[in-house]
């Protein structure tokens, strides 16, 4: 391991970082609610602890390699989640556990909460919960891949390691830097289009720039308790579904409507058209069971109840207008097998992708046609491209370690004292980056003890860096040589 870089590298991210506490420092001073020294704390310390690691190695200039790229990306997502609970800790008074689950909660775009009581909140604190998942949307790794390439910094390992999905070496451009710059963009484009949206809705600008940063990332942190439900609003709604659905997409796949002016892209994608296709089909089928089960008045109420959550569910952004763990039995369990489908790959959705539940059912085809036509050689193929064996195997390799994971943090959640459906509820929760779970866990976390909240951490983290750039850290053969 390059230890001399790691340090030089994670010195200069958290020197980067600090710089993020001042907008939530001017919004203290400018609502005049006391948090202002709190966050001028946070920024000191982050930028001190910057300074010390980076200082006595400033001079280094080794590159990194893959595996040390793996290790910073682990490594800093877990030290975001220590600093940007600061603010929590002496501003909130939470204690470290819930402070940490807050803001690891925010990062991975989870947005599941600890924190009842939201609307009172001072708007700083509100402001920093909605910026932290706004940043972990798109990856604070792939911002500082942008960026410390101008330092001398190496960030092809880095992007390598953030977007471990099956795109993971599609670049945009041949330079890295610039591919970083494009996602941005990209991402900033559609966060500015959101808010303004929000505004023309109703929302106060407050209000239109923190569900924007939530909507644009899928992270689902609102700034009132009844979430987008608080709002009650139709256009507010349309508004969050089209955003939601577009926080969904591969952004390599914005980049090319973009690029082309041909909004046709969305539906030449197999996995976006599939995408599109699962959540008309989920919503309607919703919809209709809302309505036979009379749980809302009419057709209408029942559809828009059931798709604006359906969409929320499968992007993983965890907004609600409602609370569907009352609704009908099967309808709770349905969105949850939606949660593990998830988004697109190259998406800030969490579960497992669409592109990987394509190519698993692709795979089940094709050995049910083995089965009967042993001789055949039949390739797979998404779309016109036929899809490596390599990535096949991987792709089955990580289905399987993804249910693995799945079964042992349900299994050891209830031996933390929740039962089944809390258990199957929270893992859902924050494996898949949902937020709202079942059970106990419906709402919020805030009443599961510190075992399930630190297992339910450890799930984010997972889902968040899709489990292999995680759970490699834990294997002989990384640290063998």
């Amino acid at each position: 391991m390059n230890w001399r870089g790691i340090q030089r590298l994670i010195g200069l991210l958290l020197g980067f970082y600090s710089l993020s506490f001042i907008p939530s420092l001017g919004l203290s001073i400018f609502y005049a609610d006391g948090e202002a020294v709190h966050f001028a704390i946070a920024s000191f310390i982050t930028g001190m602890l910057g300074v010390v690691l980076w200082l006595p190695v400033r001079r280094d200039q080794s590159e990194l390699r893959v595996r040390d790229g793996y290790f910073v990306v682990a490594l800093f997502w877990a030290v975001l989640g220590v600093v940007g609970a600061i603010p929590f800790i002496i501003g909130l008074h939470l204690d470290f556990t819930d402070a940490i689950f807050e803001a690891i909660s925010g990062f991975t775009t989870t947005g599941a909460t600890v924190i009842q009581g939201l609307d009172a909140l001072p708007p700083s604190i509100l402001y920093h919960r909605q910026q932290i998942q706004w940043l972990g949307g798109m990856g604070v790794i792939v911002l500082a891949v942008a960026i410390l390439p101008l330092l001398g910094v190496g960030g092809m390992q880095l992007y390598r390691a953030e977007t471990s999905g099956v795109t993971k070496d599609e670049k945009l451009s041949p330079r890295i830097m610039h591919t970083a710059q494009i996602l941005w963009g990209i991402y900033f484009s559609l966060t500015v289009a959101c808010a303004l949206a929000y505004l023309a809705a109703g929302m106060d600008l407050f209000d239109a720039v923190g569900h924007a940063f939530a909507t644009v990332s899928t992270a689902g942190f609102s700034t009132h308790d009844a979430s987008i439900g608080h709002f009650d609003s139709l256009a507010v709604e349309a508004i969050c579904i089209t955003f939601m659905i577009l926080g969904g997409i591969n952004f390599a796949i914005h980049f090319a409507v973009w690029q082309r002016r041909d909004p046709r892209r969305y539906l030449k994608d197999p996995e976006a058209r599939a995408f599109l296709l699962i959540l008309a089909a989920s919503g309607l089928f919703v919809g209709l069971s809302l309505f036979v089960a009379g749980a809302y008045l009419g057709l209408g109420e029942s559809l828009r109840r059931a798709l604006f959550q359906v969409v929320s569910v499968m992007t993983t952004t965890g907004f609600g207008t409602a609370d569907f763990s009352e609704w009908p039995r099967h309808v709770p369990f349905f969105l949850a097998m939606l949660a593990y489908v998830g988004g697109c790959a190259g998406s800030t959705a969490g579960g497992i992708k669409v592109v990987r539940v394509i190519l698993l059912a692709k795979m089940g085809s094709r050995q049910m046609f083995a089965l009967a036509h042993p001789r055949a050689t039949v390739l797979i193929r998404l779309g016109p491209r036929p899809v490596p064996e390599e990535v096949v195997y991987s792709v089955w390799g990580y289905y399987t370690l993804y249910l693995m994971v799945a079964v042992i943090l349900t299994g050891g959640m209830m031996a933390a004292g929740l039962d089944l459906e809390s258990a199957f509820g929270a893992t859902t929760a924050s494996l898949n980056l949902l937020g709202p779970g079942l059970g106990e866990v419906a709402s919020s976390f805030a009443t599961v003890n510190a075992p399930v909240k630190w297992l339910a951490i450890f799930a984010m983290l997972i889902g968040r860096l899709e489990v292999f750039t995680l759970l490699i850290l834990f294997t002989y053969a990384f640290w063998r040589q």
